[in-house]
């Protein structure tokens, strides 16, 4: 027996728990927009495998035993969530082949030094923005109005308000409504945040803490991020005037929160390894993530966050070394 067929199954188990953990969430974006999200998972999942398989044959590595370890499926898993439901079938497809080129350019899983998913989501989104920012309405299509959308053949007229600005985007626009009106009068705001999307945030708490219980990864990455992202909403926050920036509630419950919390910035590759170094990672994507949405030219900001923090990463684990080295005697 290979003493690296150990490893290998630890991987392929952690990802199983990845992908079921997603299923909460999963379903509540099915259940806010139809069959658009399964056509995203689908042209992502089957992208993702496709050119992993490719690049693998390229660099006459073997296929099956990389492909079965589950990372390439949770790769295309995140995006396909966190991508529109019923974007053109170009999107997703280009999404994922970026996300797993930018994997593999540097070698493949255990190595890449960006996360894959946010990376293909980067760049889509500078590269498309019009398309992704055009999010439905909380209504699903049916299956066949939906693959009508997707690709694009023999389409009539779409139904009316099927697209709508996010509550995110239309904070960031907004020059004179206050917090109050927004959520009264905005079809983007539900209770606390994001109509829909607040559930869709809470459901990925779920299978976060799901996975913490399981003890896929440690707490460090998503504390420091929400507990970053909470104080700085909270000390800019002013209530509900026009100028305000939301609460942290809002910020909680709002955008790819929980996801990028629990599913991205806990990333074991791209990451940070001590503890120390996870923390102020993720405090340091929480932070970004506010001043993106802020001030920045993106509603969300997850994506930028988490790949400049990748670059600060090795940075952090020597600041963490040294300043053990100086408190051990």
């Amino acid at each position: 027996m290979s003493p690296l067929e150990p490893v290998d199954e630890r991987l392929q188990q952690a990802m199983k728990l990845v992908l079921l953990a997603t299923v909460p969430g999963m379903l509540v974006l099915f259940w806010l927009y139809g069959w658009g999200v399964l056509i995203n998972l689908l042209l992502t999942g089957v992208t993702a495998l496709a050119v992993e398989a490719m690049v693998l044959k390229l660099r006459k590595r073997e296929i099956k035993p990389t492909l079965s370890d589950g990372s390439a499926l949770v790769s295309a898993t995140l995006l396909a969530l966190a991508l529109p439901p019923y974007c053109p079938w170009w999107l997703p497809v280009s999404a994922a082949a970026c996300a797993l080129l930018g994997k593999q350019l540097y070698g493949g899983v255990g190595k890449n030094p960006f996360n894959p998913a946010m990376l293909g989501f980067a760049l889509v989104l500078v590269a498309f923005p019009q398309h992704m920012t055009h999010w439905p309405s909380s209504h699903g299509m049916d299956l066949f109005g939906g693959l009508q959308q997707v690709f694009g053949f023999n389409l009539g007229q779409a139904p009316d308000a099927w697209v709508q600005a996010t509550a995110l985007d239309s904070l960031r626009i907004n020059k004179s409504l206050t917090m109050d009106e927004m959520f009264a009068g905005n079809p983007a705001f539900g209770h606390w945040g994001g109509r829909g999307v607040e559930w869709v945030n809470l459901a990925f708490l779920a299978g976060g803490l799901f996975l913490l219980q399981r003890q896929v990864f440690s707490w460090h990455a998503p504390v420091g991020m929400l507990a970053s992202l909470f104080v700085i909403s909270l000390l800019c926050w002013n209530g509900s005037g026009s100028d305000s920036q939301g609460s942290p509630l809002f910020h909680l419950l709002t955008g790819a929160t929980m996801l990028g919390a629990f599913f991205i910035v806990t990333e074991p590759v791209s990451g940070a390894k001590s503890t120390g170094a996870r923390l102020m990672f993720g405090a340091g994507v929480g932070l970004l993530t506010y001043l993106i949405r802020t001030w920045g030219g993106y509603p969300d900001g997850v994506a930028f966050a988490v790949l400049l923090m990748n670059l600060c990463v090795p940075a952090l684990e020597r600041f963490v070394g040294s300043r053990q080295e100086r408190v051990t005697p």
